[in-house]
């Protein structure tokens, strides 16, 4: 079977249609300080109003426990919505209480609401099967068909995500579809060179997208907290810098088969190195098999790739036909420590061909750094899910949709 589209659900003129998205955005003091994936969920959204559907939005925000906790209320990601959608969104205060069916049963052709977080009920993410079911009946007692939209949660069998697209006639949005197809571009047919540009702090989180990946890339690029690891399996100190000694012979095996295989895995040669975590720490550019021999000693932490690193990875980068790019380069949040995510994100802007920026942190970098979606041939909401697609994982939200890898 293939993913089911919003066109199988029929004409949906004055049909209630609930719609899953993920509205996850950062908020700092009640403030959204990042609406990317707000704007994400528009397309859909979108083209729905133009059919004439009532259209019921859910989706979470935070975690928080299954309790509602106003912090983590979707209220001010509603008056977002409307102001990027240029009407109204009517805002109920519960997902399956008294306020959810009076908005929803307000509601006029072509209008919008936005339900509170569907995590202020543990069922929403429960482990019990009927659990998840009791909830996703309740809410599917609210619509006549449901648009799976929420890309980074389809790797989660939730009761929004999964039982609720059994209970109701469901589709993929748009943004799902365009997701897969971004993605099975990667690990079907890419253009050659390709290369993955993998950061973040642990080598574990990305073990799994290594092994699948590595006998489909030219070249893999290895900086963040988990580079470490990889100049420890290669017999260099690290300091006081992140380091996973449980992964030291994993790490060891991937060096050996990208080897075998004709892989270049491109490692840093130079670290900032800094006397502690902080924008006001002294730091220094040391080589990748000198951290120790700092001022810092043995104590001295690495946060970022240096700038011959940052040069030679935009080199391979500007080099390549497809290029994915997971996890950043150092601790872009602390500006001493950015530059080494901002020259590999403005190599992506620079390529000739597929640039694709993994969501989460990555995403979020590549916004605080000051570049634009538009800059990049996709920014993925999604970096969870999309990590386990490239795992060669399964994915339940979309194998409830027809989807099948």
């Amino acid at each position: 079977m293939t993913l089911r589209t919003i066109d199988s659900l029929g004409p949906l003129a004055g049909k209630k249609v609930i719609v899953r998205c993920d509205l996850n955005v950062p908020l700092k003091d009640g403030q959204i300080t990042d609406d990317g994936r707000i704007r994400a969920s528009l397309p859909t959204l979108g083209a729905l109003v133009a059919a004439g559907a009532r259209v019921i939005v859910i989706s979470h925000l935070g975690r928080p426990d299954g309790t509602p906790d106003p912090k983590y209320s979707l209220a001010p990601v509603a008056q977002r919505l409307g102001e990027l959608l240029g009407q109204r969104v009517a805002f109920a205060a519960d997902t399956i209480g008294s306020s959810a069916a009076e908005v929803a049963g307000a509601l006029a052709d072509g209008e919008v609401a936005l339900l509170e977080n569907l995590r202020f009920d543990e069922r929403e993410t429960s482990k019990s099967d009927g659990d998840r079911r009791e909830f996703a009946a309740q809410l599917a007692l609210l619509g006549d068909a449901f648009v799976s939209d929420g890309f980074g949660v389809v790797h989660r069998k939730q009761a929004s995500v999964y039982e609720l697209a059994e209970l109701l006639p469901s589709s993929a949005g748009t943004l799902i579809a365009t997701e897969l197809a971004v993605l099975e571009g990667l690990t079907a047919t890419p253009t050659r060179p390709y290369t993955v540009v993998l950061g973040g702090s642990k080598v574990s989180d990305k073990l799994g997208v290594i092994a699948h990946l590595l006998p489909r890339v030219d070249s893999l690029l290895i900086g963040g907290g988990m580079l470490f690891t990889f100049l420890a399996a290669l017999g260099h100190k690290v300091g006081g810098s992140l380091l996973e000694t449980d992964q030291l012979d994993i790490v060891r095996g991937y060096l050996d088969e990208a080897k075998r295989l004709g892989v270049e895995i491109v490692l840093p040669t130079d670290i900032v190195v800094a006397s502690k975590f902080g924008t006001d720490a002294e730091h220094v550019i040391a080589p990748a098999d000198g951290i120790e021999n700092t001022p810092f000693g043995a104590s001295g932490l690495g946060l970022d790739i240096g700038p011959d690193t940052a040069g030679r990875f935009a080199e391979v980068i500007r080099a390549s036909k497809t290029v994915f790019w997971n996890g950043p380069m150092g601790v872009f949040e602390l500006a001493p420590f950015a530059a080494g995510t901002r020259t590999v994100a403005e190599a992506l802007t620079e390529i000739d061909g597929l640039s694709v920026v993994g969501g989460g942190d990555s995403a979020a970098a590549v916004r605080v750094l000051g570049f634009t979606d538009e800059q990049f041939g996709h920014i993925s909401t999604g970096g969870g899910a999309s990590l386990e697609f490239l795992e060669g994982k399964r994915l339940p939200g979309l194998e409830i949709l027809g989807w099948q890898a």
